[in-house]
């Protein structure tokens, strides 16, 4: 299938049009013609090479929202014209306990990425959904509620599931105090997240700008972090704190703000290990855990959730010759909440 794309033809190189092939659709498999993909961080990491090799041309994106436009002959999960979404992996080896239970993303031979790696028959690059089309087996697509806006719902492929994933995973319900740490493209989820499930959200954040975006969106409190003064009256304060920032930070001073059992959840990445001074695990009987998006249950629950509640991602939707520079804004923090591509404009 003659697919028009974007795609990094070297480490840091601008995003540029592309046209490859991809392939047929098999038995098993669903095309769809992709209407909005979100750019992800990690897409800019892998472009950039920051997180070890990558395989170029790279085609990227891994929030991926569209609607079927033809199905193999056995099919049974879609049919033309459903509301279709791909996310961070296409495959995984199926047979291992964690594929078995749900829990793809933990595959123990490794998932197969959505790009930037070869699909199950070990020889065909990866292409993500920087594209007009995309084919995928069936077991791995999820459905969309039909009253979900796709622009909206494109990010919640990855930065939406990653968020709700942790939520569900450590009983986030009405009374408990969860903190969020940052609001971007990951931490507005959470909060929505956190808010829809009932719990008191406090946003932790170096942006004093976003008080009135976190409060509109349903956060209780709004802790500026660029005060260190901030910190004192809410330590001993959290059940749960959600970590979505990528940068290093001093997490000493979000450790001490957990109360006795108190979990610090690390979604975001950094640049650099932590430095973590296990006083501050010892003195609450805290812990510090990581969480990584979820299986294809979890993220067709989170999905269905977010049908029944109308949560979205908040999106700047930009055409894709507009790639190169949402991805300099993303890396500045200036996008409320999420870029995502038009796939009509590729």
């Amino acid at each position: 299938m003659k697919t028009k794309a974007y795609a990094a033809m070297s480490a840091g190189s601008p995003l540029v049009p592309f046209t490859f092939d991809r392939r047929d659709v098999g038995d098993h498999d669903v095309a769809l013609k992709i209407s909005y993909s979100g750019i992800c961080h990690s897409d800019i990491h892998q472009v950039a090479e920051e997180w070890g090799p990558s395989i170029f041309p790279m085609v990227p994106g891994h929030e991926i929202a569209g609607i079927v436009s033809s199905v193999g002959s056995k099919v049974t999960n879609f049919k033309i014209g459903d509301a279709i979404g791909v996310g961070v992996f296409i495959d995984s080896c199926r047979v291992c306990d964690n594929c078995t239970t749900g829990l793809q993303q933990y595959c123990v031979k490794g998932m197969i990425g959505t790009y930037n790696g070869l699909e199950s028959d070990g020889e065909t690059v990866a292409m993500g959904g920087y594209s007009d089309l995309f084919v995928i087996n069936e077991d791995y697509a999820l459905h969309i509620p039909a009253n979900l806006d796709l622009k909206g719902v494109a990010p919640l492929l990855c930065a939406g599931i990653t968020l709700y994933s942790p939520i569900k995973r450590w009983n986030v319900s009405p009374g408990m105090h969860v903190a969020v740490m940052g609001l971007g493209g990951l931490g507005h989820m959470g909060v929505k997240f956190a808010v829809a499930m009932g719990a008191h959200v406090t946003v932790l954040s170096h942006s004093p700008g976003k008080e009135a975006d976190a409060f509109a969106m349903g956060a209780h409190s709004f802790v500026a972090t660029n005060n260190p003064d901030n910190f004192k009256s809410i330590q001993k304060s959290f059940d749960l704190i959600l970590n979505t920032i990528s940068a290093e930070v001093a997490i000493d001073d979000y450790l001490k703000l957990l109360k006795l059992d108190g979990t610090l959840v690390v979604v975001g990445i950094p640049g650099e290990p932590y430095k973590i001074n296990v006083r501050n695990l010892l003195s609450g009987r805290r812990s510090i855990a990581g969480s990584m998006i979820g299986g294809l249950p979890e993220i067709q629950e989170m999905l269905d959730f977010c049908g029944k509640h109308n949560i979205l991602s908040e999106v700047e939707v930009v055409s894709a010759d507009y790639i190169n520079e949402a991805y300099v804004r993303t890396v500045a923090s200036d996008v409320k909440y999420r870029f995502v591509i038009d796939a009509s404009t590729i």
